[in-house]
């Protein structure tokens, strides 16, 4: 079964975070999820410019960085020129007056386009911006904490998405309370990649190598 895993590096150890991204790395990682929050748009603060910087500059395999925060459009490009080519950039396009001139400035610097939707924001609100992006990041949990319970109701719109995907060239990934049942009954229906937290990756009393490994193996 071909899935994507990435870290959210939210929720790493930030007490050795070189450690943190090599151990993640030669366990098997895909990719590292960076959540940016600025305690407007989502009632929380996470990870820093900074800390973005420092795994771009450590990490050998790419950021997908999350935008929880209002306007982007005024902001992008201070994480654009941070970046590499090759990283994605999701923004919310409910934080935006015109999400697609973000957009397009994301895919102008040799970035991948995605989109976060919220659990409230419906597949009818994004349809447009479905034809231009290249990811959709669905949040299955209210953006802005970590450890969350589940909204199960985000299942139909997943199904919603998958009907749609092959038309509008674009993939999907899972973000949010990613538990193995979840990994087990979406990633054969066509999800390409789940965003790892606390209730599979991290604050766990085993190496991620056999971790990572023990996802990979799971009995689809």
């Amino acid at each position: 079964m071909d899935f994507e895993l990435t870290a959210s590096m939210m929720c790493a150890n930030y007490g050795n975070l070189e450690k943190e991204v090599k151990s993640l790395e030669e366990g098997g990682i895909d990719s590292f999820h960076i959540d940016i929050m600025d305690g407007r748009f989502v009632p929380n603060y996470a990870m820093s410019l900074n800390d973005m910087n420092y795994i771009a500059k450590t990490a050998n395999k790419p950021l997908d960085v999350h935008l929880m925060i209002e306007h982007p459009n005024n902001t992008i490009s201070i994480f654009l020129n941070k970046l590499r080519k090759g990283d994605t950039i999701y923004i919310h396009p409910e934080a935006e007056y015109h999400p697609s001139t973000t957009l397009q400035k994301i895919i102008d610097a040799d970035m991948i386009p995605g989109i976060a939707i919220n659990p409230g924001t419906s597949v009818e609100m994004v349809s447009e911006m479905l034809r231009i992006v290249k990811k959709v990041l669905v949040m299955s949990v209210n953006p802005g904490n970590a450890g969350q319970m589940y909204l199960p109701y985000v299942g139909k719109k997943i199904t919603k998405l998958l009907s749609i995907k092959e038309d509008m060239d674009f993939e999907i990934y899972w973000d949010g309370a990613c538990s193995s049942q979840h990994i087990i009954e979406y990633a054969p229906k066509g999800v390409k990649g789940f965003v790892l937290g606390t209730t599979l990756l991290f604050n766990k009393d085993k190496f991620y190598n056999e971790i990572i490994k023990n996802i990979r193996q799971l009995n689809f």
